[in-house]
C-alpha cells in the first residue's frame, strides 16, 4: 500500500499483548492523537488499541504496516503526560501496557470482533452420526437447540465447557460455520435533542395561536431540551414539525453528562481551624509550590482531617493546580463528596464502581476535557486523567480496599506516591491508624510526619472498657455474645436518647453449621470453607463463591436433618438486639443489606437523621464515618482476625478496633466503647484500648524485623490454581523447582532472595480450583523483580500447563 508518512504505535487491548505499529490513512491523520482509541486489524480479528505515540517520519522500505480502520474518540481519553505513569505500572507490576491502559479507562468502551459458531446443514445431519465423538455431538446439540453461540460462550459457560480444539475440529469437517461480527462498546457519549429558534425576522402572521404559544415557550428559554419541551402544556410533535418546516425553529443534538450526584447540596461556611490543623495546612501549603514530597498525617479519629483536606485542595486550586482525593469505600465517597460539594459546588467529579458505566464514562470525559479540577474516588480514581496535578490525598491510607485483587493487582496508595512523584505533586497520606509500611517510611525519613493529636472542639477520645468473653462463655442464649455489661450500657444509652453502634466483622446468622448426628460441618462443595446460614434468605451460603443450598438441607454424610447452627454473624446480632430492645429502631449495614443501589446511602442518612437507634454492621462502619449521635460502640468479638494465618493479622486487628472505637463520641456527648474479647492481654487489643498507635508500632515492628517481613523486605506471591488437584500440585512443584534452580545457577545475584513454598494456600479449594502459593522475599527489590519477570516469561513457555493458571502478585496484601 502507499504510505503517507504518519504512523502510530498502539498498545493492544487483547493478548498477545504488546505495542504495534499501524499506518494512518490520510482521512484519519488529523484525528491520530496520543490517548485516543483506534480500531485496528489484529491477525484475523478487529480490536481496540490505544495510541501511545504518533510518528510522522517514513518507515523502513521493507516495513509494510497494516492501516488503522477507524479512530473511535473525538478527544483523547488520557494525556501524553500520563504515559510515563502507565509505563511505570506496566514495568513494576509485570503487566502489559495495553492491559494497564484498559484497566485505567472506564469499562465498556472496548470494541472488538467476536467469533460466532453456527451449526451447518451437514452438522444437522451429523447429530446422529456415530462417526462424531460424544463431545462433538454435545456441542452440535447445544447449537441446534439454542442457536448460534459466541465461541467465548462455548469455551466458558457450559458445564463442562468445550475446548477450542473441538470447535476447530467441527469447523474443519464442515459441521459448524464460523462468522465474525464487530461487538460495539457498551458505553458511549450521550446526546440529547434540543430545540432552538432560527434567525429572527420571519413573519408570524399566518401562525395559529397554538403554534405561537409553542414558539413563545421556546423563545423564553433560547434553547430547550426536547424531552423538557414535551412536558410543556400544549406541546405536540405535529406543531413542532410545522414550525421546523416553516423555518422558525431547528433541532440539534448536544452532548449531555449523566449526573451521578442526585440531590442538590447547599453551601457551607468553613469552620475555624484548630492550632494543630493550622500547622498541618501551613506545612503542606509550603510544599505545594516546591514539587514532589510525601506527608503522612497521623490524626486521631475526629481530629478534623477532612477539613484539612478541603483547605489544602483550595490551596492547590489557588495555585492553578488540580487535586485528587482517594477514599477506600463507596460509602465514604458519598460522605466526602457531599462535604466537598458543600464547599466547592459542582466543580468536582467522582469515580467509583457504584456509578453506571455511562456515568463513569461521562465523569472521565469531563476530567479529560479539563472541565473539572477536583476528583474524588475509590482506588480506580488514581488513573483519573487530571492534568497539572498539584495534590493527591489518600484518606484512610491503611485500608486494604486500596489493593486490587483481580486483574492488574495494584495498590492505589502506593500508586498515589508514584503519580505524585511523576507529576511533581504533593502526596498526603492520612489515617488514625497508619499502615506499618507508611509509618516506617515516616520514621526512616522517606515521608514527612504530621500529627493531629486532639479531636476538634477539644472533645475527648472515647473511654474503652475490655470485657473478657471467657467469663460469659457458659451464659445461655444471646447473653454469651451480648454480655451483661454491654446490655446494661445499651439500655442506659437508649434511655438517654443517644445512638449505638454494634460491630461484628462477620455477616449472616450462623457461620458454623454442624450435623448433630455425625459431627460433620456443612461445607461448600466448591470451596474449603463452611457455609453460613442466612435466615432472611432461608439458605446456607458460601461467602467465597456464592454457592447456596436451602436451610432445610440435610447432612451430605449421614443424611440427618438435625443441623446445629453454631456461631453468629450480624444477622443474628440484629435479631438478638430486636428481642432485647423491641422499642428501638434497629438497622443492619453489611454486604447483604447494601446490595441494592442507594441502600447504603439511605442507611447512613437514617443514622445521621436519628431515625436509627442501633446500627449493627461489619467493617463498613469502621472507616471514617461521622455520626455525632453515636455515643456507645459495642465490639461483639474483638479477636476474630487475630488467628488468621497472615503476618498482618495483628495490624489489621488493631486498625479495625481503633477505627470502629473512633466512631463513638464525635458529637457533644462523650463516647464509650465496650470491647468484648477472648484475649484481653494481647498487645494489639491493649494498644487499641489505649488508642495508642505508636505503642502498637513499637511492639509489632520488632516482630516484623525479626522475621524479615515488610517493611523490612519486599514480597512477590505466585498463585498456582487449577481444577485438577493433581495438575495444580504438579505445576506448583515444577514452578518451585524452576525458581530454586534459577537461584542456584545465578548466584550471588539472587543470594538475597528467600523462597517460601510451594505450599497449599490457607483456603486450599476455592470456586472448584485447587490453590497453591509460592512467596518470594528479599530486602532488595532488583533481584526479586528480575526473578519474577523471568518466571512470568517461563509461565508462557516451559511452565505452561493445560488447565493451570499461574498469577503474579507484587506486594501482596492478602495471603489467604
Amino acid at each position: 500500500m502507499e504510505h503517507h508518512g504518519t504512523y502510530i504505535e498502539a498498545a493492544v487491548a487483547a493478548p498477545p499483548w504488546g505495542i504495534y505499529t499501524y499506518a494512518v490513512p490520510p482521512d484519519l491523520v488529523e484525528q491520530a492523537e496520543t490517548g485516543r482509541r483506534v480500531l485496528v486489524p489484529f491477525g484475523h480479528r478487529t480490536i481496540t488499541a490505544f495510541v501511545v505515540s504518533v510518528k510522522r517520519d517514513a518507515p523502513p522500505a521493507d516495513f509494510d504496516p497494516k492501516p488503522v480502520l477507524d479512530v473511535l474518540d473525538a478527544t483523547a481519553l488520557f494525556h501524553e503526560s500520563h504515559l510515563a505513569f502507565f509505563k511505570w505500572i506496566s514495568s513494576y507490576y509485570l503487566c502489559p501496557l495495553g492491559e494497564v491502559i484498559k484497566t485505567a479507562l472506564p469499562g465498556g468502551i472496548t470494541v472488538q470482533d467476536i467469533t460466532r459458531v453456527h451449526i451447518s446443514e451437514k452438522g444437522l445431519d451429523a447429530l446422529n452420526d456415530q462417526g462424531t465423538s460424544e463431545t462433538e455431538r454435545k456441542l452440535l446439540q447445544v447449537l441446534c437447540s439454542e442457536g448460534p453461540k459466541p465461541s467465548s460462550w462455548l469455551l466458558k459457560t457450559p458445564v463442562p465447557p468445550f475446548r477450542a480444539s473441538t470447535v476447530n475440529a467441527l469447523s474443519r469437517k464442515g459441521l459448524v460455520r464460523l462468522t465474525r461480527e464487530l461487538k460495539k462498546s457498551t458505553t458511549e457519549r450521550k446526546f440529547e435533542t434540543w430545540v432552538t429558534l432560527t434567525e429572527e425576522g420571519l413573519s408570524t402572521e399566518s401562525l395559529k395561536p397554538a403554534h405561537l404559544e409553542l414558539l413563545d415557550q421556546i423563545r423564553s428559554s433560547e434553547s430547550l431540551a426536547l424531552k423538557d419541551l414535551k412536558k410543556r402544556e400544549g406541546f405536540s410533535s405535529a406543531r413542532l414539525t410545522a414550525l421546523e418546516i416553516r423555518g422558525f425553529v431547528r433541532r440539534f443534538d448536544q452532548q449531555v453528562y449523566r449526573d451521578p450526584f442526585g440531590e442538590t447540596i447547599l453551601g457551607d461556611t468553613a469552620p475555624s481551624l484548630t492550632e494543630e490543623q493550622e500547622q498541618v495546612v501551613g506545612r503542606v501549603t509550603q510544599a505545594l509550590a516546591g514539587g514532589f514530597s510525601t506527608f503522612l498525617l497521623l490524626g486521631v479519629t475526629g481530629s478534623g482531617k477532612t477539613e484539612v483536606y478541603m483547605r489544602l485542595v483550595q490551596k492547590a486550586l489557588d495555585l492553578g493546580k488540580s487535586a485528587l482525593v482517594l477514599v477506600p469505600e463507596i460509602s465514604l465517597i458519598s460522605q466526602t463528596e457531599k462535604r466537598f460539594r458543600m464547599r466547592f459546588g459542582d466543580t468536582i467529579a467522582v469515580i467509583h464502581s457504584g456509578l453506571s458505566k455511562g456515568e463513569k464514562f461521562d465523569q472521565w470525559l469531563r476530567i479529560a476535557e479539563k472541565q473539572i479540577h477536583i476528583v474524588i474516588g475509590a482506588r480506580s480514581a488514581i488513573f483519573a486523567p487530571l492534568e497539572n496535578t498539584g495534590l493527591i490525598i489518600v484518606d484512610e491510607e491503611h485500608d486494604g480496599s486500596y489493593k486490587q485483587e483481580n486483574g492488574l493487582k495494584y495498590n492505589a496508595r502506593d500508586l498515589a506516591v508514584v503519580r505524585a512523584k511523576l507529576d511533581g505533586a504533593v502526596c498526603l497520606l492520612g489515617s488514625a491508624t497508619p499502615s506499618l509500611q507508611s509509618f516506617h517510611n515516616a520514621v526512616s525519613g522517606k515521608f514527612m510526619e504530621l500529627s493531629l493529636t486532639k479531636r476538634v472542639s477539644d472533645r475527648p477520645l472515647p473511654r474503652i472498657e475490655l470485657v473478657d468473653l471467657k467469663t460469659y462463655r457458659d451464659y445461655p442464649g444471646i447473653r454469651s455474645f451480648i454480655t451483661p455489661p454491654l446490655e446494661e450500657a445499651m439500655a442506659r444509652t437508649l434511655h438517654q436518647k443517644e445512638q449505638i453502634l454494634l460491630f461484628l466483622n462477620r455477616r449472616g446468622y450462623a457461620n458454623f453449621p454442624v450435623c448433630a448426628t455425625c459431627g460433620e460441618t456443612l461445607k461448600c462443595v466448591s470451596c474449603d470453607v463452611s457455609l453460613t446460614l442466612h435466615q432472611s434468605k432461608n439458605a446456607y451460603r458460601c461467602h467465597m463463591c456464592g454457592y447456596m443450598i436451602p436451610s432445610i438441607s440435610k447432612c451430605r454424610i449421614c443424611n440427618s436433618s438435625s443441623i446445629k447452627n453454631l456461631g453468629f454473624g450480624t444477622e443474628r446480632i440484629e435479631a438478638a438486639v430486636k428481642a432485647l430492645f423491641p422499642d428501638a429502631a434497629v438497622a443492619r449495614m453489611d454486604q447483604d443489606t447494601t446490595v441494592r443501589s442507594g441502600s447504603m446511602v439511605k442507611l447512613l442518612k437514617d443514622v445521621r437523621d436519628r431515625k436509627t437507634d442501633i446500627l449493627v454492621g461489619t467493617q463498613m462502619l469502621a472507616k471514617g464515618h461521622d455520626f455525632p449521635g453515636i455515643t456507645l460502640v459495642g465490639v461483639i468479638c474483638a479477636d476474630q482476625s487475630l488467628n488468621f494465618p497472615d503476618f498482618r493479622a495483628c495490624e489489621r486487628t488493631f486498625q479495625l478496633l481503633a477505627q470502629v472505637a473512633g466512631r463513638a463520641g464525635r458529637g457533644d456527648q462523650p463516647g464509650r466503647v465496650i470491647m468484648q474479647t477472648y484475649n484481653p492481654d494481647h498487645f494489639s487489643i491493649l494498644a487499641a484500648e489505649k488508642q495508642d498507635f505508636r505503642d502498637f508500632y513499637r511492639q509489632e515492628i520488632q516482630f516484623r524485623q525479626s522475621l524479615g517481613y515488610p517493611p523490612f523486605s519486599r514480597m512477590i506471591q505466585f498463585r498456582i490454581s487449577g481444577k485438577s488437584k493433581t495438575a495444580a500440585k504438579e505445576a506448583a512443584e515444577k514452578t518451585g523447582l524452576w525458581i530454586r534452580d534459577t537461584l542456584t545457577r545465578h548466584q550471588p545475584f539472587f543470594d538475597a532472595v528467600g523462597v517460601l513454598g510451594p505450599i497449599e494456600a490457607p483456603i486450599f479449594k476455592l470456586a472448584d480450583h485447587y490453590r497453591w502459593q509460592i512467596l518470594l522475599k528479599s530486602h532488595d527489590q532488583r533481584p526479586l523483580h528480575t526473578l519474577a519477570r523471568q518466571l512470568v516469561r517461563e509461565t508462557g513457555r516451559s511452565l505452561k500447563q493445560d488447565g493451570v493458571r499461574i498469577t503474579t502478585d507484587i506486594d501482596p496484601y492478602y495471603l489467604m
